[in-house]
């Protein structure tokens, strides 16, 4: 069975080197990075090394067209199982074949979750990520039923055919909020994996307005409800 690991960075030099050796300790299959347009010395990293594949964007295009991108070029490979995680040393490699062996139980979707009363915490979430999270989370549980715990976490392992059920329309940070109503409304079979809580940059920037935490929310509502075909939908920001 074909495996890939696709890897979404953007300024990443001191730590996407470190984060792909791990990575590679863990898995011996393809590993492609999308470089979301860097403008540190992530570019020279990516080009010392000759065991993972690379796709450049010349520009910032965004979180969620850097991971739609990699889907689709992993998919061309002929990969049938694809796992994500980043580049920024928040994900721990080693649970990569647990992530692989959880789809083999019949799942579609195998997320990481922080929160899960397994995960282990090194390092404290800053207070108003983890609200927003919530607050997402539980009106993704509200509509499908699920009991999600984390509704944000980039590690994760995908069935490569249910990929064929989404559509990604969404470029920036909101695009798992699309991801999430796309599955629901295919049907998916969504579990959930226990995975550290790793924090090493707390002060870290969304970019523009999305820093504040309201207009953030309201953002990945709006996301939510039209992937759910709710466009119209009135959205609660209090």
């Amino acid at each position: 069975m074909a495996d890939v690991v696709v890897m979404p960075v953007y300024n990443e030099e001191t730590t996407v080197g470190a984060v792909l050796d791990s990575v590679r300790r863990h898995f011996d299959g393809d590993i492609l990075v999308v470089d979301d347009g860097s403008t540190d010395g992530t570019v020279e990293v990516l080009a010392a090394r000759r065991d993972v594949s690379v796709i450049t964007h010349p520009a910032n295009l965004g979180y969620g067209r850097a991971l739609a991108e990699g889907f689709s070029v992993a998919r061309v490979r002929g990969a049938q199982r694809i796992v994500t995680m980043d580049c920024d040393g928040q994900h721990e490699p080693a649970h990569i074949p647990e992530f692989l062996q959880r789809l083999d139980q019949s799942y579609d979707i195998v997320s990481g979750s922080r929160y899960l009363p397994e995960s282990r915490a090194v390092g404290t979430a800053p207070a108003a990520r983890r609200e927003v999270n919530a607050r997402v989370t539980a009106e993704i549980n509200r509509v499908t039923g699920w009991g999600i715990t984390d509704a944000f976490c980039g590690f994760k392992a995908y069935r490569a055919s249910a990929l064929d059920a989404m559509t990604f329309e969404e470029p920036g940070y909101a695009m798992p909020l699309e991801l999430w109503a796309c599955a629901y409304r295919a049907g998916l079979a969504i579990t959930e994996l226990p995975i550290e809580r790793i924090y090493c940059d707390r002060d870290r920037s969304f970019g523009e307005a999305l820093d504040d935490p309201e207009l953030r929310f309201a953002y990945y509502m709006r996301v939510w409800h039209r992937a759910l075909g709710h466009e119209s939908k009135e959205v609660e920001t209090a």
